[in-house]
C-alpha cells in the first residue's frame, strides 16, 4: 500500500469550514431571537462557500473534479449491488468519492445551494428579512420561506444519510473516510494507482483566485441587492 494525496488543502478546507457552518446555521435557528442575525450571515457564508466548490469542481485538482467521480446510472447501479457484499475486496474501490459518494455530494451541494438562495427572498415577518425579500411579492416570498423550512429537513435528513454512510463505511467495510479529509491521504495498491490518472497538480494562487472572485461575487449579492 502506498500513501497517495487525494483531497487537496482547498476541499478539506472547504469540507470543514461547511461543517462549522452548516451546525452553527441549525443551531443558531433553534436558538431564535437575536442569533437569527448570525444565522443569515452563516447563510451567506455557506452560498460563499457552494460556489467556491463549484468553481474548483471544473477548476481544481484531480479528485475535485466533477468529471473525475460524477458518474452514470448504470455505474452507480453496479456500485450499489457490490456495495452489499460483505466481502469488501469484491467491491470495487475508488481513491476519490465512489459513485454512491458522488451522489451524496451532488445532493448536498444543491440543497445547501437551495437552502442559502431562498433565504435571499425569505421573510418570516418576525426576526427575519432576506436582502431581496422585497425584489419579488409578498406571495413569492412567502412561498420561499415556506421552502427554507421544508429544505432544511431535507439537509438534515442528508446530514443523518451522510453520517450513517461513513460509519457504515467504517465498520462494515473498514474505511475511514474521515481521516483522508482531515490530511488529504489514502492508502492505494499499485493496481489502484495504475487506473487513476496522474495528479494534476493546481498552484495556490489559483485558489486564492477563486476565493477572491466568489467572495466578491458573493458580498456583491448579499450586500449590494441591484434592485
Amino acid at each position: 500500500m502506498t500513501a497517495v494525496r487525494v483531497w487537496d488543502l482547498p476541499v478539506r478546507l472547504f469540507h470543514w469550514l461547511l461543517v462549522l457552518t452548516i451546525i452553527g446555521s441549525i443551531v443558531s435557528a433553534k436558538l431564535g431571537g437575536n442569533w437569527m442575525e448570525w444565522h443569515q450571515r452563516l447563510g451567506f457564508f455557506a452560498l460563499g462557500l457552494i460556489v467556491f466548490r463549484l468553481v474548483w469542481g471544473v477548476v481544481g485538482s484531480q479528485h475535485a473534479r466533477f468529471t473525475s467521480f460524477v458518474r452514470g446510472p448504470s455505474t452507480v447501479w453496479q456500485y450499489m449491488r457490490e456495495i452489499k457484499r460483505a466481502d469488501a475486496q469484491h467491491t470495487k474501490r475508488y481513491l476519490g468519492h465512489n459513485p454512491m459518494g458522488a451522489l451524496s455530494v451532488i445532493a448536498m451541494l444543491a440543497v445547501i445551494l437551495f437552502q442559502a438562495t431562498s433565504g435571499l427572498f425569505a421573510d418570516d415577518d418576525i426576526l427575519m428579512r432576506g436582502p431581496y425579500a422585497d425584489a419579488v411579492s409578498k406571495q413569492i416570498s412567502d412561498w420561499f420561506t415556506k421552502l427554507h423550512k421544508l429544505n432544511s429537513n431535507v439537509l438534515i435528513g442528508l446530514i443523518v444519510l451522510h453520517l450513517l454512510a461513513i460509519g457504515f463505511y467504517y465498520f462494515v467495510k473498514r474505511e475511514n473516510l474521515v481521516k483522508p479529509m482531515i490530511n488529504g491521504t489514502k492508502s492505494a495498491t499499485n493496481e489502484e494507482l495504475q487506473a487513476v490518472l496522474p495528479e494534476t497538480a493546481r498552484p495556490v494562487w489559483l485558489a486564492w483566485a477563486v476565493v477572491a472572485v466568489v467572495s466578491a461575487l458573493t458580498y456583491a449579492v448579499v450586500a449590494r441587492p441591484v434592485w
